[in-house]
């Protein structure tokens, strides 16, 4: 079993719990105008690894991903897009006691009947899912993902229903995603959630520019500059004043 790889970074320390080895898979149906990873969008290219090539090199890592309560992320792109992979992968970590994370915004979340059979395979498997929640208003997520938001939002409610454990994250862009009036509807909508262990509040950067510019797009949050600390705690009051 083979997976569509972009990169992978062998010492994350901001995807999920402890050290993780952390992989990027290549493909996205989202195209997110923050977007650091633009190079992660095209479905069906990327660096073919297989199952036991990616578990021989995790090995190498095992005592300082053990050592540090860690584990693998797999991120994106949108690593949902190959669930029969994640599947195998996550069956072979759970064989090494491994705890394992997905990093997904849910962007390609079906009621079609073989994704749902495969997802609740995946979830079997599934220690955590950072679920990166853009905006709760479907307007405004159509602008700034160019999807609506129904199907994420559904993925969320799923994910609550079958009492996975959920980190969210909400990328904090001024002007873009940081109305107070949004922010109340989105902490209304995380309160509803029975699995939140943690919501993050991830500050908007522009680190992403550069391969932007290198894939001849043109970004378009150029002029947008980050949150000050002062807007970010307020977010992550806002969002989390709700939650027991």
């Amino acid at each position: 079993m083979n997976g569509n790889i972009h990169s992978i970074e062998t010492f994350g320390t901001v995807d999920g719990p402890g050290i993780r080895y952390v992989i990027f898979t290549q493909g996205c149906l989202l195209r997110c105008q923050f977007c650091h990873n633009a190079d992660t969008w095209e479905i069906g290219i990327g660096k073919q690894m297989s199952v036991s090539e990616i578990i021989d090199d995790l090995k190498s890592y095992l005592p300082f991903i053990e050592a540090s309560g860690g584990g693998i992320t797999v991120s994106g792109g949108e690593p949902l897009l190959q669930i029969p992979f994640l599947i195998e992968l996550f069956k072979e970590c759970k064989k090494l006691g491994i705890h394992t994370t997905i990093d997904s915004s849910g962007g390609c979340y079906s009621h079609a009947e073989q994704f749902q059979q495969n997802l609740k395979e995946l979830l079997q498997y599934t220690d955590l899912i950072l679920l990166d929640l853009k905006h709760i208003d479907r307007k405004k997520h159509k602008n700034l993902t160019g999807m609506a938001n129904d199907h994420i939002i559904e993925f969320a409610q799923y994910l609550s229903d079958q009492n996975v454990p959920v980190w969210i994250r909400h990328v904090l862009v001024p002007t873009v995603t940081d109305d107070e009036a949004d922010l109340r509807k989105l902490g209304e909508f995380i309160s509803t959630l029975k699995n939140v262990q943690k919501v993050e509040i991830l500050p908007y950067h522009q680190l992403g520019v550069y391969k932007w510019e290198a894939l001849g797009l043109e970004y378009p949050l150029k002029d947008i500059q980050p949150p000050s600390e002062e807007a970010t705690a307020l977010a992550q009051r806002i969002l989390t004043e709700k939650l027991s």
